[in-house]
């Protein structure tokens, strides 16, 4: 009865995760059309209509879209599993409830429902959103780069807001500085002096700059995870995760049970061909595409940090190199190979293999010792380690 209870708890706190997921991104979508529907809205209905100002209402219509953006993003975040979604949504949940309240229809009561439904299905789950933003050092300093521009062309702009025509509050200052970095700039908000134009064009330069910048940093992460992933390469951020894994260099035919016998052990593989790369990464296996040979692919996948490095494929001269190279850049590491062809045996150990077998030795030496009635393997392949070459 264990063993049944183990999956169907499992079961259970699954559909519960997805049911906070659901939940949050239906909450999203509802207060993105309220929001829409009642921006224009010209009356107040609702139980709160007498109580609610007509510009609170169409306030709360355009925040509510905004507010209902960053609820589809936390959502997202939700379904990666990450605890800053689980925060965000936490902290916007409520706002989408007071905001369904303030805009006060007929249309807004579901989103108050659905808000408060969605709330405690997601604190009840927070342990399952466990997972961590990895942000790098270039991504937080993009964005305090973004935020600083914000700040320093809010303030300068209402410091100097004599120097411009349409500046008062310091709403004016971040729209003025929002349109200008964006480079958006409507013209609704100009400066009138030479020393107002001189600071209009450095909060241009830089936030025209920042966001180059931003772009760049936190997006071609993304890019280049997709292309390598369409590739069938590991992107430059899971290479620097690697530590204390395996190493299989070539493709042949003991690549996959190689693999499989590793099973749950960090492994990565590196093939030249970059179809069979695709096809081992389709099925979840770590790839990268080069020529085994080489340093600089034996460099990509942190050689110097791996455990062993393991020489299968159909090429004894290949599986050589290979051994030669990854010898060389890595003098401690313990590295085993295969042989195709048995005459090659002692080729690989002088390449600086440490353990060398021929599966076809092994296979024949393992088929007659079953045929005379010995059933221990183990024994057979530690006669075969023991060979004096």
């Amino acid at each position: 009865m264990a063993g049944q209870s183990e999956p169907k708890h499992g079961h259970l706190s699954l559909l519960r995760v997805r049911a906070a997921v659901l939940l949050t991104a239906s909450v999203a979508v509802l207060s993105v059309v309220t929001g829409i529907v009642n921006i224009g809205a010209t009356t107040v209905a609702g139980p709160l209509a007498k109580y609610v100002p007509m510009a609170a209402a169409r306030t709360a219509g355009f925040t509510g879209t905004m507010t209902g953006f960053l609820m589809l993003a936390s959502a997202y975040g939700l379904r990666r599993g990450y605890r800053s979604a689980w925060y965000s949504t936490v902290v916007l949940l409520p706002v989408t409830a007071i905001q369904g309240l303030v805009q006060s229809s007929v249309l807004s009561l579901p989103l108050v429902i659905l808000s408060g439904l969605a709330m405690p299905a997601v604190l009840l789950n927070r342990r399952y959103f466990g997972r961590h933003v990895d942000l790098t050092l270039t991504q937080m300093a993009s964005l305090a780069a973004i935020v600083g521009v914000h700040i320093y062309g809010t303030v300068g702009t209402y410091a100097l807001r004599e120097e411009f025509g349409g500046v008062n509050t310091p709403l004016d200052a971040f729209y003025f500085t929002l349109v200008t970095a964006s480079t958006v700039g409507y013209g609704d908000i100009t400066a009138t002096t030479q020393f107002g134009r001189l600071f209009s064009m450095s909060v241009l330069v830089i936030g025209v700059a920042s966001f180059g910048v931003a772009l760049g940093t936190l997006l071609g992460p993304l890019i280049e995870a997709r292309l390598a992933t369409a590739l069938g390469n590991m992107s430059d951020k899971q290479l620097e995760l690697l530590d204390d894994h395996y190493i299989v260099v070539g493709y042949g035919d003991l690549t996959e049970p190689i693999l499989e016998s590793l099973g749950e052990r960090a492994a990565v593989v590196i093939t030249r061909d970059p179809d069979r790369a695709k096809r081992l990464s389709d099925r979840g296996f770590e790839v990268i595409t080069g020529d085994p040979s080489d340093e600089e692919p034996l460099q990509r996948v942190h050689i110097e940090r791996a455990t062993a490095l393991i020489a299968a494929t159909n090429d004894d001269a290949q599986d050589a190199l290979s051994i030669l190279t990854a010898r060389e850049l890595n003098p401690e590491l313990r590295i085993v190979a295969a042989a195709t062809d048995r005459e090659n045996v002692r080729k690989l150990r002088r390449a600086g293999a440490d353990v060398v077998l021929s599966p076809s030795v092994l296979g024949g030496r393992l088929l007659v010792e079953s045929a005379f009635g010995n059933d221990d393997p183990e024994r057979v392949i530690g006669q075969l380690l023991n060979i004096d070459d």
